[in-house]
């Protein structure tokens, strides 16, 4: 039997029929869309009594393909058993070998292989008479080749969701608050009407929203955009009738429902859940036993589950294991989900990757040998589209910064556009001590790495130990390009380093437009050590520090736990930023100076009333701030939030309606995602914030660790000035 190196060996029966893989990838074309043209070497690699490894290189000859078939006809009773790298089929003597997900994509000149195991009958073997590749005999000949159609992209502009109007009437005292969005492919001035079912109600000129005062809380509605001739109506409303949308799920046993990511995954234009069910016994990286398994959902918001991802025995649940992104990453208008995985994972198509019966774990629970993987799985089924090794590898636990596996599995993961318009997948290992970023594309259904970043390379060296539990992502420097802002110290959109604050490690921090007046984004963070400012703001495109408080410790011996920059309060102009615990007190404005008191919470936001001041956000209450004390704007009824004292939702984020954010969070019984929307109207009007790509990979990266909450590119806030218009393509 053939052996393959990992991460190739993917194992699933199916029947009498031992395959490797049993789905084919999706891409950016059909088999049938590309002029195929091919050429077969088939060889019998070893023969004995009965039995024969056969093994098939096909070269593409023709253009480019993205899933592919070959089929052939053995003559002498051949019977294949067995196969890798590919899916094998057989129906008397026709045979049909499909790809293995991940090698679906074969390029102009490239080629690929695979393996059969087969029986025979002992006296005679000879080699199929000829081959077609997606229907097409292979004869070498390239024929004439399909055009390509090339979209026309914006200079300089980034690629965005295709989205619908993500239509919603929230029920609003004795009437609907109808809400939708401005897409950043649409001018700022764009006029809707608005139709009840069939009647039309009102044009909109100032907002995105309307209230429909008086209307039945079972009204249904569309909207178009006008100005001259109306365009098409838009999908009809979600209706959020007490306030809410439970989108229904189904728990696991032995879980709940956790962190959350959100994308389209089938490409219809509307947004998809992605959920993380976490293990009831998981565990912090410092605490050892066995946990139980940890599954992905991909979910639609009428509840449809399309898939399930089991991510198996050899993936630790904690929150600090399993960083997932959800993102179109090959840019076909379909989002894909990558995380990391291991032998044991088993797709949302039931393939299993790598070894099934493997069991690397260690007699305190911890996974510190065996393979780790990056898998890329397909959004509309769950299947594993491109599965590399995992970069960095674990090498010596003890490099890390202890033996027994802490910190050598303190796992960060973002998106970036790195190269100014196609977003990337950022993967990370260790923060503690040794840390190390590594970069991905996803292009014609395989994994590449871009770079890595390691702080162990020569000149990298203080960067080590300068990771936050989260990391954040924006172009700090203007040249449209993402960095990447891991904890105390950033790097540039081709791995280079960019600054290095050197304070070291925190928990929290805030990427944003945060100081309008002065140029360029800020960067708030707190500090975990107590000898260190609590909390300070730098210059985000150079880590020159704007200001800082003093140091000092609570009763643990360190510095602060939570930190927040955002303008929750409109006496003073620009951002404010507080921390909490280690002694740090007061309302901070642009200039580090205290303006007012200690907000209740410091922990996550939410823009929810019809002004641009941000609320607060915490544990499952929203809360507007104020010189005197908090004024309660929502009390959610029957959830919880999640990942214990950090208290944060499963998501919260503009998914729906206008710039405004959603708030999600599990029920108590873990049997939905109840997801909660403004009710207040407002004349405030900004292009949807997906279409913001800092914003929109701050949601991706919202899950990693500990949660954070989003900010978008440009300042929202009071006496703000108007948004420029977002610089997007759609495909």
């Amino acid at each position: 039997m053939k052996r393959l190196s990992r991460p190739a060996l993917l194992l699933t029966t199916l029947g009498s029929t031992v395959c490797l893989v049993a789905v084919a990838a999706a891409g950016l074309q059909s088999p049938a869309a590309a002029a195929v043209a091919c050429e077969v070497d088939y060889a019998v690699a070893t023969q004995w009594s009965g039995g024969f490894t056969g093994n098939v290189t096909i070269r593409n000859v023709g253009e480019p393909v993205n899933g592919w078939h070959l089929d052939w006809s053995f003559t002498a009773g051949q019977r294949i058993t067995q196969a890798w790298n590919a899916t094998a089929t057989q129906n008397g003597s026709a045979v049909r070998a499909e790809d293995a997900g991940y090698n679906a994509a074969i390029p102009q000149g490239g080629s690929t292989t695979f393996g059969f195991n087969a029986s025979w009958n002992g006296s005679e073997n000879p080699a199929p008479a000829s081959f077609a590749l997606n229907g097409a005999t292979c004869t070498g000949d390239p024929g004439e080749p399909t055009p390509t159609v090339t979209p026309t992209v914006p200079a300089d502009a980034k690629q965005a969701e295709d989205l619908d109007r993500g239509l919603i009437s929230v029920r609003s005292g004795g009437g609907n608050l109808v809400s939708w969005r401005l897409l950043g492919t649409e001018p700022r001035d764009t006029s809707f009407t608005v139709y009840r079912g069939g009647t039309r109600v009102a044009t909109v000129t100032d907002s995105t929203n309307y209230l429909d005062s008086g209307a039945a809380s079972d009204a249904s509605y569309t909207v178009r955009p006008a100005g001259g001739a109306e365009g098409p109506p838009s999908e009809p409303s979600l209706r959020f009738a007490n306030g809410y949308l439970d989108v229904p799920i189904s728990p696991p046993g032995g879980h709940h429902a956790n962190d959350a990511g959100v994308g389209d995954l089938d490409g219809d234009g509307r947004l998809d859940l992605v959920l993380k069910w976490e293990a009831d016994n998981a565990k912090d990286n410092s605490q050892s036993g066995t946990t139980d398994v940890v599954y992905i959902d991909g979910i639609k918001l009428d509840g449809t589950r399309l898939w399930r991802v089991n991510l198996g025995r050899n993936i630790r649940a904690g929150a600090h294991y399993t960083q997932f992104q959800v993102y179109d990453y090959d840019g076909d208008g379909r989002a894909e989900v990558a995380m990391k995985t291991a032998d044991g994972t088993v797709d949302g198509r039931g393939t299993v990757i790598g070894d099934a019966s493997a069991d690397h774990r260690n007699s305190s629970g911890y996974v510190l040998s065996g393979p780790e993987y990056l898998t890329m799985f397909d959004g509309r089924t769950g299947a594993a589209l491109s599965t590399v090794n995992y970069d960095p590898p674990r090498g010596n636990v003890s490099s890390w910064g202890d033996s027994y596996g802490n910190r050598v599995d303190r796992f960060l993961a973002g998106t970036a556009y790195l190269d100014g318009q196609r977003p990337s997948l950022i993967m990370a290992r260790g923060y503690y001590t040794r840390a190390v970023i590594a970069a991905w594309d996803f292009r014609d259904g395989r994994l590449v790495k871009r770079w890595t970043f390691d702080s162990n390379a020569s000149g990298n060296g203080s960067y080590a130990g300068q990771g936050n539990h989260s990391l954040t992502v924006g172009d700090v420097d203007a040249d449209g390009r993402d960095e990447i802002v891991y904890g105390a110290a950033a790097v540039d959109d081709d791995g280079g380093r960019l600054w290095n604050v050197g304070w070291g490690h925190g928990d929290a921090a805030h990427l944003g437009d945060l100081d309008p007046g002065r140029a360029g984004q800020e960067y708030v963070k707190i500090s975990e050590s107590a000898d260190r400012p609590g909390l300070y703001m730098v210059d985000a495109r150079t880590g020159q520090v704007l200001w800082r408080t003093g140091t000092g410790s609570g009763s643990d011996g360190e510095g602060p736990g939570r930190g927040v920059s955002a303008d929750v309060y409109a006496g003073s102009p620009g951002a404010e930023s507080w921390a909490a615990g280690a002694g740090q007190n007061g309302l901070r404005d642009t200039s580090g100076t205290v303006v007012g008191r200690q907000p209740s919470s410091a922990n996550f936001l939410a823009w929810w009333d019809a002004d641009p001041v941000r609320e607060l956000l915490d544990q499952t209450r929203i809360d507007k701030y104020g010189t005197g004390g908090e004024t309660r704007l929502l009390t959610a009824s029957g959830v919880r939030s999640n990942n214990g004292t950090k208290a944060t939702p499963s998501l919260s984020g503009d998914i729906l309606g206008d710039w405004r954010e959603e708030v999600i969070w599990p029920t108590t019984d873990n049997r939905a995602l109840r997801v909660y929307a403004t009710p207040h109207a407002t004349t405030t009007r900004i292009h949807t914030l997906l279409h913001d790509p800092q914003y929109r990979v701050a949601l991706a990266w919202q899950n990693t660790a500990y949660n954070q909450p989003p900010h978008p590119s440009f300042f929202i806030g009071d006496a703000m000035s108007t948004p420029p218009r977002p610089n997007v393509y759609v495909r």
